[in-house]
C-alpha cells in the first residue's frame, strides 16, 4: 500500500466480494475443509466430485473449501449450509460418500445420519 486510496480501493473492493457471497444466501453451500489435515485425509478428490455432481446436475447449490474445521481426527469433513435449516457435519467422507450426500441430502433432502459427526459420539 502506497496510499490511502489504494487501501480505501481495497476496502471497495472486498465489500463488493462479501455482498456477493451474502447474496448467496439463499442457496445450499456445501463446504469442504482444505487445511492440511483434510488434504492429507483425501479432501481434494472429495472436493473435485462435489464440484463436478453440482455442476453435471446443474444444481442450485455452490461448493466451496474452508481451512481447518478443528476435527482434524475425522477429516475428510463436508459441511452443507441450507437456508433456514441447520449445518450438518459429515465426517470422514471419500467420493463415494460424497456422491450419496449429493443423491440422498442435496438432492433427496435426506440427511445420511451414519455419515455425520453424530453419528460418532454414539
Amino acid at each position: 500500500m502506497k496510499s490511502l486510496a489504494e487501501l480505501n480501493a481495497l476496502k471497495e473492493k472486498m465489500k463488493n466480494k462479501v455482498a456477493i457471497r451474502q447474496e448467496d444466501g439463499d442457496k445450499t453451500k456445501i463446504v469442504v475443509g482444505m487445511a492440511t489435515c483434510g488434504i492429507a485425509a483425501g479432501a481434494r478428490p472429495v472436493l473435485l466430485t462435489l464440484n463436478e455432481e453440482v455442476a453435471n446436475r446443474n444444481l442450485e447449490a455452490t461448493v466451496a473449501q474452508a481451512g481447518c474445521i478443528g476435527m482434524c481426527q475425522y477429516e475428510p469433513i463436508v459441511e452443507v449450509f441450507e437456508p433456514g435449516k441447520e449445518k450438518v457435519t459429515y465426517v470422514n467422507m471419500d467420493e463415494k460418500k460424497a456422491l450419496q450426500v449429493i443423491e440422498s441430502h442435496i438432492i433427496g433432502g435426506k440427511i445420511l445420519a451414519e455419515y455425520t459427526v453424530g453419528s460418532i459420539a454414539k
